[in-house]
């Protein structure tokens, strides 16, 4: 079982260690299987739109190389469709024909609605109802998908509520769900596995800026909720000491910046809690970001000074949202737009950044902004 110094492990009821170790295996295998590769291969080209391209940003950031890794442009509009057609290959070879996820800004939500649509398999979604308010187009997606939208009505009502009803669900129907987690947080193997299916960002970040440039970055910046975007991004320069990685966090939710260790849906990693490992609420404008937790790969990288991590608050995201819109005619995810927030705060020249989404499931939210 893959742990990141202190961080990850498992700790989820006993009824779900079968299905996991199920999991295990068959990531193992099919890590190894030249077929499997292929397959994520030829939907991440056919499908997805791979690679995405990297664009020179300008006019946003005129005294810096600012360079953005476009995930933006994938089919469904965002990173995740990277992850949960890379499950769902996964889940149709373990047999199971049922797949939950949970969303909160609902790009997890719409990617696994697709991928289900893609192969033909039943979907659920759980969704928190505060967030189903804030990001009302990719509910609407997920319908027309073919998806069930499950309202979460408990809590803060967003990612979390959300996530702690998908694992119940998948307690009740373990033997014939797969759960496809949307970021690289929970039980192993999940950190691990989602990394993976994540790193082609790094990998194809790395070749890109080395063909443009014919150097490395001084700087990898990625925005950071439960960390799936950054970690694929970082993984293609984690071995490449001179390069500064750096995540940035919501204000209201820095997990890594002001957290603490506690046990947060399977794993063990750095969270918003109190001294008794009470889990509080985060808070952000970003429902992607609105999480109390991170991935413990996160919290092990910045343990050992790999990866630094930052935040930026509300007011900020939305002054870069409208800032490389009206710069460069990119609409960002709101998510994205915390990490484009502190592009003029880095002691760097050449940065690539992870443009982890589209704001369009935004749009509304922003517009509503006093």
């Amino acid at each position: 079982m893959t742990t990141y110094g202190e961080w990850g492990g498992r700790y989820v009821p006993e009824t779900l260690i079968p299905a996991l170790d199920e999991l295990t295996d068959a990531w193992n295998e099919a890590k190894q299987d030249p077929s499997f590769l292929a397959e994520i291969e030829a939907l991440g080209r056919d499908y997805t739109g791979r690679p995405s391209p990297l664009t020179r940003a300008e006019r946003y950031a005129p005294d810096k190389r600012l360079y953005l890794k476009r995930e933006d442009l994938n089919h469904t509009g965002a990173h995740k469709i990277n992850n949960a057609l890379g499950q769902l290959v996964l889940a149709r070879r373990l047999g199971k024909k049922r797949i939950i996820a949970e969303t909160g800004a609902g790009q997890h939500g719409v990617a696994t609605a697709t991928a289900c649509a893609r192969f033909g398999l039943e979907c659920v979604v759980f969704m928190g109802s505060e967030d189903m308010r804030r990001q009302a187009p990719n509910v609407e997606r997920m319908g027309l998908l073919g998806a069930v939208v499950v309202p979460v009505e408990f809590g803060t009502k967003t990612l979390k509520e959300a996530t702690s009803e998908a694992i119940r669900d998948w307690i009740t129907n373990v033997e014939t769900t797969h759960y496809v987690i949307g970021s690289c947080v929970g039980p192993a193997p999940y950190p691990e596995l989602v990394r993976e299916l994540q790193a082609v960002i790094g990998r194809e970040a790395r070749e890109q800026i080395l063909a443009v440039e014919g150097r490395l970055p001084d700087a990898v910046l990625a925005c950071v909720g439960g960390g799936s975007n950054a970690i694929g991004m970082f993984a293609g320069f984690i071995d490449d000491a001179d390069v500064d990685l750096v995540g940035v966090e919501a204000a209201g939710a820095a997990s890594l910046g002001s957290g603490r260790a506690a046990i947060l849906h399977g794993a063990r990693s750095s969270t918003l809690a109190d001294s008794d490992g009470q889990i509080a609420d985060a808070h952000s404008i970003s429902a992607g970001l609105d999480y109390p937790g991170v991935g413990p790969e996160h919290a092990y990288l910045r343990d050992i000074g790999r990866a630094r991590y930052i935040t930026a608050t509300d007011d900020e995201a939305l002054a870069a949202f409208h800032g490389l819109a009206r710069t460069e005619g990119i609409i960002p995810a709101l998510e994205s737009s915390h990490a484009l927030a502190r592009v003029h705060d880095l002691d760097a020249e050449l940065i690539v950044l992870c443009l982890s989404g589209r704001g369009d499931k935004d749009l509304d939210h922003v517009l509503s902004q006093p």
